[in-house]
């Protein structure tokens, strides 16, 4: 009976998410649309558009909270966050789920998520066409080999971050940058040799092309580390069944390093140390 009943969650958490999306994104291509044909920068349409981006997160926030999909026992460090602020946002990263959490907990606390998306993801219909025209970063995320190759192909994920950031500029942003670049998988975990034990290695290059262009606005880096304390990282149809009853989020406010790129990746290096540390004490405390 309990393994009908997260089926059912789950089949009315995708309807309802699929609706709630088809209710926003439209509105979202029309503005675009009247965008391109209104002469000036247009910072209130765009204004506009990033606010369809909290109500769609607070319709999932609703669904979730009144179907009990999961209990996030959330804890913020540091300075109080702002809503007209200009965040970078860091996260430890292993599930597809992690970004609803994100999105779901930092809802009011800080500007509207966007964050790095892959090249393909634009292909998917409505959300990618619409995450596109709201600003968000289509990275290509070349291989070392490919670099290697062909060093000009650089520019083109340079030439994306530039872009969004100069929308970033015009008024107050949270940028989502997962460090590993992938989920965490014990596979890739070992194939990496990881010096972490419970993260992947992590990349400076986006987080320091946005912390530079951002630099004489920003807040400060929201540093967020989730754990899934009573299972695996679940998958998104797992989550909204409700297989992952209880998450964990930390979140801290702390200074955005210098932007010198020695300085961005000693930065980031003591970071993923205490992170890897917080979530070793993590995973003892819960037996896992």
């Amino acid at each position: 009976m309990q393994a009908f009943m997260q089926t059912v969650r789950g089949v009315a958490a995708f309807i309802f998410i699929a609706i709630n999306t088809i209710i926003w994104v439209i509105p979202i291509y029309l503005l675009a649309l009247i965008r391109l044909f209104v002469p000036g920068r247009n910072e209130r349409i765009n204004a506009v558009m990033d606010s369809f981006i909290s109500v769609w997160v607070g319709g999932n926030r609703a669904f979730m909270r009144a179907f009990d999909v999961s209990k996030i026992d959330a804890e913020f460090l540091g300075e109080p966050l702002r809503r007209d602020g200009w965040y970078l946002v860091v996260s430890n990263h292993q599930s597809w789920t992690d970004i609803m959490v994100l999105q779901t907990t930092l809802l009011g606390r800080i500007p509207p998520l966007k964050f790095f998306t892959k090249k393909q993801l634009i292909w998917v219909p409505g959300v990618g066409l619409a995450m596109k025209l709201l600003g968000f970063p289509y990275v290509r995320r070349f291989s070392r080999d490919e670099i290697a190759r062909d060093p000009s192909l650089i520019a083109l994920d340079r030439d994306a971050i530039d872009q969004a950031c100069a929308g970033f500029m015009e008024r107050p942003s949270s940028v989502l940058n997962f460090l590993e670049g992938t989920r965490y998988t014990k596979a890739k975990h070992a194939n990496q040799e990881s010096p972490y034990r419970h993260l992947l290695k992590p990349k400076a290059g986006g987080f320091a092309m946005v912390n530079q262009a951002l630099q004489h606005r920003l807040n400060g880096v929201v540093d967020v580390t989730i754990t899934y304390p009573t299972s695996s990282a679940p998958g998104f149809w797992d989550f909204w069944c409700g297989r992952a009853p209880r998450v964990e989020f930390r979140a801290e406010l702390l200074p955005a390093p210098a932007p010198e790129r020695d300085a961005v990746e000693t930065w980031i290096t003591s970071l993923w140390q205490q992170k890897d540390a917080y979530l070793e004490a993590q995973r003892a405390g819960n037996g896992t």
